[in-house]
């Protein structure tokens, strides 16, 4: 299975359309290891090219600081499962924390419950007029 980490300065990016790389992360779900990890420059920040994107690369989930409701329903149309991270972890321990079951369920709004250790304040951007949703 492969993971989509949106990064910047090699940590979880808050805002994933802002990225610098995306660290696309081959993993064993039986084993729950990390295979491989490549990091890739994103294309050009337009609505809607990112989810098209990461799914031509294969990548079957994605661990985002957070994000909207547009981009989430974007994600789920491209077969990207969404999950949120903590801010300014690494992709191999937000890799490690998805294989072990720490992030939880796939997020269906940014009203997921899970509020420890959530430092952004994400995926509140509702209105389709936001400018952090691709």
């Amino acid at each position: 299975m492969k993971i989509a980490i949106p990064l910047v300065a090699g940590r979880l990016s808050e805002h994933f359309g802002h990225c610098e790389h995306f660290a696309l992360i081959e993993a064993d779900l039986e084993s729950k290891h990390i295979v491989s990890q490549t990091r890739v420059v994103p294309p050009p920040h337009e609505p809607g090219v990112l989810p098209r994107w990461l799914h031509e690369q294969g990548a079957k989930v994605i661990i985002a600081g957070g994000m909207g409701r547009r981009a989430l329903d974007l994600f789920i149309q491209n077969d990207i499962a969404v999950h949120t991270g903590i801010a300014g972890a690494t992709p191999e321990e937000l890799a490690h924390a998805f294989l072990t079951g720490a992030l939880g369920d796939t997020t269906p709004t940014c009203g997921h419950g899970r509020g420890e250790g959530h430092h952004h304040h994400h995926g509140c951007h509702h209105d389709a007029g936001s400018s952090h949703t691709p």
